[in-house]
This record gives structure tokens, C-alpha cells and sequence, in this order.
């Protein structure tokens, strides 16, 4: 699946298709395909195409406005606004939106005698919970033996910017933290509410045969992933 911030970004990559988008985001309205290419120096029909373009890529919404006071009946001229996506590149992904967006309900939902942390640390488990369940429900997965669960434990992390990495076959390991550099300000805490979201998508997934534990390396993510290791008690019913 195309990450939909890099194909608004790879359609930003020309010169005018970024000179009309800007112009129709100073302006304070929606825009003709004639101003559109008159912004930039073009032909209405050049100018078409790379608005099609832009709306494509969700940069843009096209409608309709008013049919043009000429004297004479008349289609109405197409128009382009700009759409709700805001397009924001880091190599390696960030997702300071997700840590503000806990910090933010935190605040919000802080219980009497409830300290910020553990608001904060309480609602990134419910985040990360959800996100678990909405993959569980999408996947079907069953119950997943610890090899299994990792790799699908990988393949949904790696779309959350993660960067995960198989480091023995029960051991996964995540290269790339999210949250940095705000990390660095505070990584007890950020660390702490990194653990409780990942910890809660597990939950969440019903990957029952892992475990997310702190395991901070310098240049990473503070989070590991391995195979949970079964009760003493079970381990001395089954023979073992």
C-alpha cells in the first residue's frame, strides 16, 4: 500500500504542479482552471492535467462554482480547493502526532489522584490497544504461535515507522523510534508511554505468545518484541 504523504510529496516534486497548489492555498477561494494556469504561465489544458493531478494525489478537491455572468447560459467551471491532507516528510517516519494526541487526551481524561504519567501511560495503552483490535478484526488471524504473531507484529509496526528488524526468529527489534527527538527531552516518560502503547496493541492483536519489553539501545526504539515465556506452573504440567 502507497504511503499516501510520500505520493502527495513525489506530485510536489514539480516545479509547477507546487507553484499552482501554492497559489491555490494563498487564495481565499476555489480556483478556475484559468486562474490556476494563469498563477503560473500555462495553457488551461497543461494546466488540467497537473490539476488532476494534485487532486489524485488528495492534495486538492474539485467541484463546481457558479456557471460565469457572461450574458449566457453556461456550464458552471470546474474549481479546486485545497483538500485536508497535510503533508509532512521524514526519512526516518515520525509520529508526533500519535505522542501529542496521548499527551493531549491525557490531559483531558486525568482522573482525581491520578498523576500526568499515568494518565498518560493509562491512554497510550487504550491507543494502542484499539489499533491492535482494528488489525485483529482486519486480519482474522486466530491464535498465532510466536514466530507467526512476530512476523505479523513486523509487518504492522514497519507501517507505523517503526523499522523493525528480526533479530533471531522469537526476537524482533525495532531500529527506528517514532517519537525522537522529543524522546530525548524526556525518555523515561516518552519511553515509558512508547512501551505502554506497544504493549497495548499486543492486547489488542491477541498476540498472546509475545511480549513488548523495555530494551532501550542508543539510536532506537526503546521496545523490543519476544516470545512470551509460559508460567512455571504450566511449564510443569505439560511434562517439561
Amino acid at each position: 500500500m502507497e504511503d499516501p504523504t510520500l505520493a502527495a510529496a513525489a506530485v510536489l516534486s514539480d516545479d509547477l504542479r507546487r507553484s499552482m497548489y501554492g497559489y491555490i492555498r494563498r487564495s481565499d477561494g476555489p480556483v478556475t482552471r484559468d486562474e490556476a494556469a494563469d498563477s503560473v504561465g500555462i495553457s488551461r489544458k497543461l494546466a488540467a492535467f497537473h490539476l488532476d493531478k494534485l487532486v489524485a494525489a488528495g492534495l486538492l478537491r474539485a467541484g463546481y462554482g457558479r456557471p460565469r455572468e457572461t450574458g449566457r447560459v453556461g456550464r458552471a467551471p470546474k474549481v479546486y480547493e485545497p483538500a485536508d491532507l497535510d503533508v509532512q516528510v521524514s526519512i526516518p517516519r515520525r509520529e508526533h502526532g500519535l505522542l501529542a494526541g496521548i499527551l493531549l487526551d491525557a490531559v483531558r481524561t486525568q482522573g482525581p489522584g491520578e498523576s500526568g504519567r499515568d494518565a498518560a501511560l493509562r491512554v497510550a495503552a487504550e491507543r494502542g490497544h484499539e489499533l491492535g483490535d482494528a488489525e485483529r478484526k482486519r486480519m482474522r488471524p486466530g491464535r498465532l504461535g510466536a514466530e507467526r504473531a512476530l512476523t505479523c507484529v513486523g509487518e504492522i509496526l514497519e507501517r507505523h515507522g517503526f523499522e523493525p528488524a528480526r533479530a533471531t526468529p522469537t526476537l524482533v527489534r525495532l531500529r527506528n523510534c517514532p517519537f525522537h527527538p522529543l524522546a530525548a527531552k524526556d525518555p523515561d516518560l516518552v519511553c515509558g508511554i512508547n512501551h505502554a502503547f506497544l504493549a497495548g496493541f499486543l492486547g489488542g492483536l491477541g498476540a498472546t505468545t509475545l511480549n513488548a519489553t523495555l530494551a532501550p539501545r542508543p539510536g532506537a526504539c526503546c521496545v523490543e518484541f519476544g516470545a512470551a515465556i509460559p508460567p512455571a506452573s504450566a511449564t510443569r504440567s505439560t511434562g517439561a
